[in-house]
Parts: structure tokens; sequence; C-alpha cells
């Protein structure tokens, strides 16, 4: 059955547990692809503020390796670096793939829901998507967009 809404998917946390994402039903969802060692990862501080202001926001962080190598970290050791270098109490998920025959299915989901200006390949790292409540991506940001730029889309789904 082809997925409908992010809420169709299960994924992994950074201990291997099953994370069923129908339990975010209701709320909007922004997911996004991190990576510890990037250019772009100051923006986990502007995220974790977005995670303050709009308690009903929904972030869900993939890292991800496959820009760059800038996500050397495996598994619990994500989420801990996470939490503790960078302050975020929102969910750090599993490592995955977001391109290529291995990406994860929330991720060719999202890409064929919201492709990008040139094809729906992901091209870095904190690559955001903005669902809403109903769990259907309705806007896709480009890595250099800040979070403190996606407050007026969030506040239009919550």
């Amino acid at each position: 059955m082809e997925p409908t809404s992010i809420y169709d998917f299960t994924v992994k946390n950074s201990r291997g547990e099953d994370v069923d994402l129908s339990q975010y039903r209701g709320q909007p969802v922004l997911v996004l692809n991190t990576a510890s060692k990037c250019g772009f990862t100051p923006q986990l501080e502007g995220l974790q503020l977005l995670h303050e202001t709009y308690p009903s926001l929904v972030i869900l962080g993939f890292p991800c390796n496959q820009f760059g190598n800038q996500e050397p970290l495996e598994g619990e050791e994500v989420g801990a670096c996470y939490f503790a270098s960078f302050k975020v109490d929102f969910p750090i998920l599993d490592k995955i793939d977001v391109n290529g025959d291995n990406a994860a299915p929330i991720y060719k989901y999202l890409k064929k829901a919201k492709g990008g200006v040139f094809g729906n390949a992901i091209k870095w790292n904190f690559t955001k998507f903005l669902c809403n409540k109903e769990g259907v991506p309705v806007k896709r940001y480009a890595p250099t967009t800040k979070p403190a730029k996606m407050a007026k889309d969030i506040e239009a789904v919550l």
C-alpha cells in the first residue's frame, strides 16, 4: 500500500527501537537530515528554539553520513552527542541514508511528495520538510534555510 502521510511509517530511534510515527497524528512535524560535523550544524540551536516556541511542533532529526562523511557517530552516541553538545531535546533518530538504493522509506516518500528545485534528491545535510497535522509534506526547505525563516509556515500549520 502506498503511504499517504508520514504517520504511515515506523522508524528506528538511536537505540534501534521502533518509533511509530502515527503517535504524532494531529501534530505538525518537521523532518530533517542532520550531521554533527556539518557547517549547518549551528542550525540545531535555532531548531531547538522552534521546538521550545512551538511545543506542538514535532521535530525529527535523522543523522545522515552521505554528505562529506559529516556524521561519524553511530547508534546511541549520536543522540547523546546532540543532547550534550547542541542541547537539543527533540528526537534524534537512527542514522539513515536519504538518497540512493538504501534510502529510508520515509525519505523516499518525502522526496516524492516535495521534490527539490533540481530534482528530488537531497543535496546536503539539513534539508527540511514541514508536514501538516495530517502528516502530509507541505513545504521543503534548502539546507541554507535558517530555522527562524520557517516560523510563518509553522504557524500556518499549527
